[in-house]
């Protein structure tokens, strides 16, 4: 194969992945926000103080990475500009393989989110993906000489489309909901079932007697073993959500949750919410009582400053508790709607969204 030959393979093979994985991002730059607020948190501890200043920022810089990667992934397979996108990539790998190498040493992040919600890799798996990458961008990088200098027109405008529809995309997943809903609290979905083990768990015991290793299908009675550690063989069958709960001051309230009608105005922080459709919220709540469907208010809060919050907005509903990081996943909006009939997710809906009492009452039907 020739060098030509394999040089446009590497391009397609990075530029393709590049797509791909800011394709899943452009469809939830939110997710990617909060990813990078993580790892804001992360080095503002132990590294500089000053990221703590990025965190505000986050949404910006996810819009911002999530369409490079795109853009630049469009660009290097068109031949737009490649040596300068060769650069970007390269700083931008460099980037991306740090970020996953300390989540993946320091044990910090233990979810890089290189591909969102739909394909979950372990730090290490996203650290050895990145370093592929790295090799590939590096061997483009030192042959970029060796690359077209010159572009036809409509790979240069076909760029610039690609630029601006994938900007639009996450403007309009930001102001709404992501177009594809890849987590465990999608429509459709039961979150108690999802709550539970897909098959019976089945794990190894690893021993340790007279300085050999031997392992087990079940724990052995011989008290002369000594313990080393329980291997689980079929973690593809652990509980796809494995941190949801509700609860107020009477206790844990998962299980009103879960029965029977529920439509949930959620808030992840109640001091950052949105207060542009609250009005909006206000008379859907208002228009559903009395209907055969209990209301509730879940926020990362305290119980003291949730019901403070619904006093001040007259809102006659149940108030709950709930973790901030389990409200981010489930809904992309602060506030947001989830609507549930016996557990089960009937439609999500940002604030900009909020819909109609009567097509509410119509997911129960």
């Amino acid at each position: 194969m020739s060098k030509n030959a394999i040089l446009w393979v590497l391009r397609f093979l990075v530029g393709g992945l590049f797509i791909f994985s800011g394709l899943i991002k452009v469809n939830d730059p939110v997710g990617t926000a909060i990813k990078l607020e993580e790892y804001f948190d992360v080095f503002s501890n132990d590294i500089a103080g000053f990221f703590v200043y990025f965190k505000p920022w986050a949404l910006q810089i996810g819009v911002v990475l999530v369409v490079a990667e795109v853009v630049l992934g469009v660009m290097l397979i068109l031949g737009v500009k490649l040596r300068q996108t060769v650069w970007a990539l390269a700083l931008m790998i460099l980037f991306f393989t740090f970020l996953t190498f300390y989540s993946a040493y320091f044990n910090k992040v233990t979810d890089c989110g290189c591909f969102g919600d739909a394909i979950k890799l372990t730090p290490w798996e996203s650290f050895y993906k990145d370093i592929v990458l790295l090799i590939m961008i590096s061997v483009l990088f030192f042959f970029r000489k060796d690359l077209p200098e010159e572009s036809p027109k409509w790979a240069n405008a076909t760029s610039l489309l690609v630029l601006l529809v994938s900007f639009v995309v996450a403007v309009w997943a930001i102001r709404n909901l992501p177009f594809i809903d890849f987590r465990a609290y999608k429509n459709g979905v039961s979150i108690p079932t999802n709550m539970q083990p897909s098959a019976p768990l089945q794990y190894t015991y690893v021993m340790k007697k007279g300085g050999e290793t031997f392992t087990f299908d079940q724990y052995p009675t011989d008290e002369s073993y000594e313990f080393v550690e329980m291997v689980l063989q079929n973690p593809e069958a652990l509980p796809k959500i494995s941190d949801f709960a509700a609860w107020n001051v009477d206790g844990d309230q998962s299980d009103f949750v879960f029965a029977g009608n529920k439509v949930i105005v959620l808030s992840s922080n109640l001091s950052k919410m949105s207060d542009a459709n609250l009005d909006r919220i206000t008379a859907l709540l208002g228009s559903l009582q009395g209907a055969p469907v209990d209301l509730v208010f879940m926020a990362a809060a305290t119980q003291e400053e949730i019901d403070a919050f619904l006093s001040k907005q007259n809102w006659s509903v149940v108030g709950l508790q709930a973790d901030a990081t389990v409200v981010k996943t489930i809904m992309r909006a602060n506030p947001g709607i989830m609507v549930l009939k016996d557990g089960v997710v009937m439609e999500k809906y940002h604030h900009n969204n909020t819909p109609e009492a009567t097509e509410v009452l119509d997911l129960f039907l």
